[in-house]
C-alpha cells in the first residue's frame, strides 16, 4: 500500500471514531478541510467541500452539540445518532480513502468506518442511558461536553495528523472494551 493510501485510511478512521462522539462535527471538519484545500476527497464525494455542504454541516453540528446538552432530548437523540454513526462512518471513510480498490475501499469503509462508528456511539449511548439513570440527566451536559471535546480532537487529529488520530482510536477503542469488560454480566 502507497503512504498516501495509508494516511487515507487513518483519516477516515479518525474521523469515523469521531462519529461515535458526534455525527456531524467531523462531518463538518473535513467539509471545512476540503473547502480550504487541505484534503482532497476521491471523485464521487467533492461536494462535501461544497460551500453548501459547509453551510448546511455547520448549521447541523451546531443544532446537534446544542441538542446534546438537553437531558432526556439527548437520549431521544442517541437512538437516532446509532444507526446514522454507522452510515456517517461508512461514509468518511469512503470519501477520503484513496488509490484502493472499490470493493477494499467500501469493505473497509464499513467494518473498520461504520464499526468503529457506531461501537463508540453505542458505548456513548450506554453511558448516557447510566448518567440519565443514576442522576436524572443532571450529569448529562457534562457527558456531552466531554463527548463534543473527544469530536473536536479527534477530528483535528485526523487531519492535521491521522497516524496520531489511529492511534486515539485505539485507545478509544480498549477503554470501551475494558469498560464492557468490566461491566458486562458474569457467566455463572
Amino acid at each position: 500500500m502507497e503512504p498516501d493510501t495509508i494516511i487515507s485510511l487513518f483519516l477516515g478512521i479518525g474521523l469515523a471514531a469521531s462519529v461515535g462522539f458526534r455525527v456531524f462535527l467531523p462531518l463538518f471538519a473535513l467539509s471545512f478541510a476540503a473547502y480550504l484545500g487541505v484534503w482532497d476527497l476521491n471523485e464521487n464525494w467533492q461536494w462535501i467541500g461544497s460551500l453548501t455542504a459547509l453551510i448546511t454541516l455547520g448549521v447541523a453540528t451546531i443544532v446537534e452539540i446544542f441538542a446534546y446538552f438537553i437531558p432526556w432530548v439527548d437520549n431521544a437523540l442517541d437512538s437516532l445518532a446509532i444507526p446514522l454513526a454507522g452510515i456517517a462512518g461508512t461514509a468518511v471513510v469512503v470519501s477520503t480513502a484513496a488509490n484502493l480498490d472499490p470493493v477494499v475501499t467500501w469493505s473497509l469503509a464499513i467494518i473498520a468506518g461504520g464499526g468503529t462508528a457506531t461501537a463508540i456511539k453505542g458505548a456513548n449511548a450506554a453511558g448516557r442511558l447510566t448518567s440519565t439513570g443514576t442522576t436524572g440527566g443532571l450529569a448529562n451536559p457534562l457527558v456531552s461536553t466531554v463527548e463534543t471535546g473527544a469530536a473536536v480532537a479527534v477530528s483535528t487529529a485526523s487531519i492535521l495528523v491521522p497516524p496520531i488520530a489511529a492511534i486515539l482510536v485505539i485507545i478509544i477503542l480498549l477503554i470501551i472494551f475494558r469498560i464492557y469488560r468490566k461491566i458486562r454480566p458474569k457467566a455463572k
